[in-house]
């Protein structure tokens, strides 16, 4: 029972990062990882803490709007260890040019309890399309 609360947490925690994302919302983002939480966007800079989190953040939203859902493909646990495998659908407007495309990428999450809570402690996707 334990492990189906931690995992329902942990969904709730990808969720409300889809959001955050989806909003373009770094200050809704940042309290989502761990102080010395890793970044590692496709094509882009490895951005580790919260002040280059801050900034890598920033320049994606200044760049694209996000409209995209998140599917769970697994959750595994270990301690206060976690990760959490998915895939992202949806659009991207691209602020430059007003364009909209298609967005479809395969994320993994190394996840880490902090306290109760569980944080992202290093997050990585590449695009599958």
């Amino acid at each position: 029972m334990e492990n189906l609360t931690e995992k329902k947490s942990i969904e709730k925690l990808l969720f409300t990062y889809r959001d955050a994302l989806n909003n373009s919302s770094i200050d809704s983002v940042l309290p989502l990882y761990t102080q010395n939480g890793v970044f590692m966007p496709s094509n882009a800079p490895t951005a580790i803490g919260q002040e280059q989190l801050a900034g890598s953040y920033g320049y994606v939203f200044s760049n694209i709007q996000l409209n995209i859902e998140f599917f769970i493909e697994e959750i595994g646990i270990n301690g206060d260890l976690a990760y959490a495998r998915t895939n992202s659908k949806g659009t991207t407007k691209i602020h430059a040019t007003g364009e909209t495309v298609p967005e479809e990428n395969r994320e993994l999450f190394v996840l880490k309890k902090v306290g109760n809570d569980w944080r992202i402690y290093n997050y990585m996707f590449n695009k599958t399309k």
